[in-house]
């Protein structure tokens, strides 16, 4: 096996008994992405030089027995919203392209401290907003399995990175579906945690289910290894920044998961969240999925789930939060800025305030709701509760986003993603897992989706049903096909 295919869990084991050195994971994640990057475009910014020194200096701090964090040696590509120390951050946008910060934001400061090496910056939507991974400073990027089409978004470039060994790791974000829909498209693994787990120092709203930080890697329990690390309190960096929305929590717990026995698990399923839009090709999809599980001897259980007035609640409570993000510069965009952000600044400023505030009302009604699944006795009382990840196939990346889904007009950005963002809408932790291919041949993801503050258990039952599938050639993750070395 080539280094840059290691696993996060199993490269750390080569480099912790003298089996690997970083120097040489570092390296061959280089050559990886020499190899496969100009045809996908994901790793806009590379820190090669700065990553082997650091790799050096984790080499002899192995050899002389130092003690070391949990991904010394590591290699982490960094999503380019994410400021880095010395290394450039762009935000996919022109008017950054120079910009070099000089100091890490939080996620970044506690990968570095937790010994991860950062060996590049991934590319991104202009300033993230879309899911479809495409700006106007280094345009688009390609999914792995067909690079004419998109990888999603808006960690698409951290996905792309991961899915084809360019680093076994990746810091994103998502908003509205941007580690899951990414991870979905590209058969790999993103977590959306319980809002509060993982700090956002970057945040501009004191108290909102958005702008919520996170891990991709190729499985579960890689996954789970770096959620331990940029949800650390103890890594946080020095200063008084910090986000409202952190609460005491023990990060450790996620180093290790729980071993499942999933003849004892109860699984709630939901085609499409109680009617939201999702495609003839998906819905087929996930009903075949279905029959596979239940032939495999799982407990499935159809939820009432009924998030149909979610994505209306999407919308206006995003528009609201764009304003407060951008209030003080809308007045300079250029006429091409991220047509996404103009779409919800303009709508914002078609709202009245009570539509905002029906809004927020009806969001707890929903929140109300839909815990109550995961709760008994005498409530449906599920485990977690499976739903496709994204409503359509990957289209093609030149289009901003599609115009409509079988016959039904796509009303804004959104309003194709409403099988994410609903389930951001309710705050409650997602995992978003490869499942096969679809019949287009392309990934197909699931969403696996736990009760308010269930991350590590419903990570656990995640890295069961990966284990399952990886039993099963038409389940297991999808591997794309690289081009020779």
């Amino acid at each position: 096996m080539h280094a840059s295919d290691l696993t996060a869990i199993e490269a750390r084991e080569l480099l912790r008994n003298g089996q690997l050195s970083s120097v040489e994971l570092v390296e061959a994640c280089e050559v990886r992405i020499d190899q496969v990057d100009p045809s996908l475009n994901a790793m806009v910014t590379r820190s090669t030089d700065r990553a082997l020194v650091e790799a050096a200096a984790a080499d002899v701090a192995q050899a002389n027995g130092i003690p070391g964090g949990p991904l010394r040696g590591l290699p982490v590509a960094i999503k380019d919203l994410q400021p880095t120390e010395g290394v450039r951050t762009t935000f996919g946008s022109k008017d950054f392209a120079n910009n070099v910060p000089d100091q890490d934001c939080g996620i970044v400061a506690r990968v570095r401290a937790a010994g991860g090496i950062v060996t590049g910056k991934t590319n991104i939507p202009e300033f993230s907003i879309g899911a479809n991974t495409v700006n106007p400073l280094f345009g688009g990027t390609g999914n792995p399995f067909d690079p004419d089409l998109t990888c999603g978004g808006s960690s698409g470039g951290s996905a792309v990175a991961v899915a084809t060994g360019m680093a076994p790791l990746a810091t994103g974000s998502d908003h509205g579906g941007s580690l899951r829909i990414p991870a979905c498209y590209c058969g790999v693994v993103g977590h959306r945690a319980t809002p509060g787990i993982v700090p956002n120092e970057e945040r501009s709203m004191t108290q909102n289910f958005y702008s919520v930080q996170g891990p991709v890697a190729r499985n579960v329990r890689d996954t789970a290894l770096l959620l331990s690390v940029v949800a650390s309190r103890t890594l946080l960096p020095a200063g008084p920044n910090r986000d409202a929305m952190m609460f005491p929590f023990d990060s450790t717990v996620f180093e290790s998961l729980e071993s499942i026995d999933l003849n004892e698990v109860t699984i709630g399923v939901s085609t499409d969240l109680g009617g939201v839009l999702v495609s003839k090709t998906i819905r087929e999809s996930f009903e075949h999925r279905l029959g596979r599980l239940e032939a495999l001897g799982l407990r499935l259980v159809e939820v009432p789930v009924d998030l149909t007035r979610a994505p209306d609640v999407d919308w206006r409570l995003r528009s609201d939060v764009f304003v407060t993000q951008w209030h003080d510069q809308a007045s300079g965009w250029s006429p091409d800025f991220n047509p996404n952000i103009q779409q919800s600044y303009a709508a914002a400023l078609d709202m009245q305030m009570e539509d905002i505030a029906v809004a927020r009302k009806v969001q707890a009604e929903l929140l109300d709701q839909f815990q109550r699944h995961f709760e008994g006795p005498g409530r449906t009382g599920v485990d977690v509760l499976l739903c496709p990840g994204v409503s359509i196939p990957p289209f093609p990346w030149i289009q901003r986003n599609p115009e409509q889904i079988d016959g039904k007009p796509v009303e804004n950005y959104m309003a194709w993603l409403a099988l994410t963002a609903s389930l951001t809408v309710v705050g409650h932790p997602v995992t978003a897992i490869p499942c096969g291919r679809d019949s287009t041949g392309m990934p197909f993801g699931l969403q696996i989706v736990g009760p308010m503050y269930g991350d590590h258990r419903s990570l656990s039952i995640a890295a069961a049903l990966e284990d399952l599938f990886e039993t099963q050639d038409d389940l297991a993750r999808p591997v794309p096909i690289l081009p020779p070395r």
